[in-house]
Formats: C-alpha cells, structure tokens, sequence
C-alpha cells in the first residue's frame, strides 16, 4: 500500500471527478492538532469512510468538512470550487448534507410533519409553522417519495416518539435526502443498533448512496467492509493509511492502531 506521506490529495485511483477535496487541511484546538495536515479526496459517486480510533479526529474532520468548524491553516474545495471557512447554511446551499451520530429529532411530531419541514426549509417561506393545509400539501408528493426510500411508508403518521431507535435513524436519512444533496456525510448511522438494524441500515445506504458521494463515519467494521469503496484510516488527527477496505484491513500499522489482531484473523 501507498505509504501515509504519498497520499496527496491529486493522487486519487479511479476515474471520474473528485467531488471533495482537502489541502493540508488543520485543525489546533489550544495547540492540540486535532486534524494535521489531511489531504483528503473524494470521488464523485463514490462511498468513502473514515474510521480510526476514538480522538483520531474523524468527528473534527466532519465538523470542517460542513463549515461547523473553521480550518486553522489548509483549504476545503467541494468540486473544485474553495469552500474554505464557509458557514453551514453556505456550505449546505452547495449540497452538502449531513447526519449526526446523535439523534436530534422532536418526539411529538410524525415522520411526515418532518418531512414537511425539511422540504419547507429549502423554500424562501423559512419554517412557517401555520402554513396552510393546501400549502404543505404541495409537498406531499415527494414526501411519500423520501418516506418510501428510506422504508417509512407505513409509519408516516406516527409520532416520532413511538418509533424504534433504528426506524428513527431512517427519519434521519430521509431529512438529509429531503436537501438532495450532492455529497453526504454520515456520521455514525449505525450507533446503538442491534445487528438486524444494522443490516438494514447498511442496504439503505447502499440505496440512497446510488447516483451520490458519500463520505462515512462508522466503527463498525462490517458497515465498512460493505460499503466503501475506499477506506481513509486516521490517527492522532493524521492519515495513517488508505486504499481498499481489503488493503487497510491487511496494514499492520492499522491493525496496530485500531482493528486489533481478533479483526486480522
């Protein structure tokens, strides 16, 4: 495999464009290097995940990636257009959009009223709840379509507070498809989910992921394996390694760092 300091960000296997790219990209927190000098690059409609043990500064990439963050030093290029220190509402204008590992959803309100919502927020009417049956129901049409994709149909009237922990992380889904984003960013779908959950999760993925570019956190190995189609490995803010998920697997270095020998066997 390619050595860490051979990975540019120009030096990319594959055809097509590259969809999302970063620079030297850092990150110091009161002299802490949470993110050191990434040079990241994304192909269009390809899925990329990054994985590395807790505090390798995955949660921190992401974070930058969609404008929460603003970059001490290095760039951020979203089709080779510089997006560096944009906010988020900006950087979500350009189609990215993004998941949370934790979820941020209101317990009373069904599938369908967010949905609703979601839709509502890409419009210059702003999130205007006494907007009128007939209006909202313009909508309706697509939501019984992003309801569809993420396999909610039947629940839609439901209260979001009755759903089961993975049917909210579909609801999830279906809001960041809701912005029809250009690139996603996923940040641990898979979290607290038993291991039928997570099976299902990973074929939504796959499904949704059609036709986009996806970039993945996930500690779940098997999520991984499923669904990447490259693997950037970080540690300690820093690339440690990348390539194919049968590639990384076999590093001695990432088995060290993160994956451990019951994972080589």
């Amino acid at each position: 495999m390619t050595a860490p300091d051979q990975l540019v960000g120009s030096d990319v296997p594959g055809d097509g464009r590259v969809a999302l790219r970063t620079r030297a990209l850092t990150k110091v927190f009161r002299g802490f290097r949470a993110v050191d000098s990434v040079d990241l690059a994304v192909r269009e409609g390809t899925v990329q995940a990054l994985v590395g043990p807790n505090g390798a500064g995955k949660t921190t990439l992401f974070n930058l990636l969609t404008g929460f963050v603003s970059p001490t030093s290095g760039t951020i290029e979203l089709f080779d257009e510089d997006v560096t220190g944009q906010q988020p509402e900006q950087v979500a204008r350009r189609g990215v959009a993004r998941s949370f590992q934790i979820t941020s959803l209101f317990e009373t309100l069904t599938s369908r009223e967010h949905v609703e919502l979601a839709l509502q927020g890409l419009t210059n009417q702003g999130f205007r709840f006494w907007r009128s049956a007939k209006l909202l129901g313009r909508d309706r049409g697509r939501v019984d379509e992003l309801l569809g994709q993420v396999g909610l149909t039947s629940l839609a009237e439901k209260p979001v507070g009755l759903l089961a922990y993975g049917q909210k992380r579909a609801l999830e889904l279906a809001l960041v498809l809701a912005l029809d984003p250009r690139v996603m960013l996923l940040d641990e779908p898979t979290a607290g989910m038993g291991i039928e959950d997570v099976d299902r999760t990973i074929e939504l993925v796959r499904r949704i992921a059609a036709g986009r570019t996806v970039v993945l956190v996930d500690h779940n190995m098997h999520v991984v394996g499923s669904l990447a189609d490259r693997v950037t490995v970080l540690q300690q803010g820093r690339i440690l390694a990348e390539g194919r998920y049968e590639e990384v697997r076999a590093d001695e270095r990432v088995i060290t760092a993160y994956l451990g020998e019951a994972d080589h066997a």
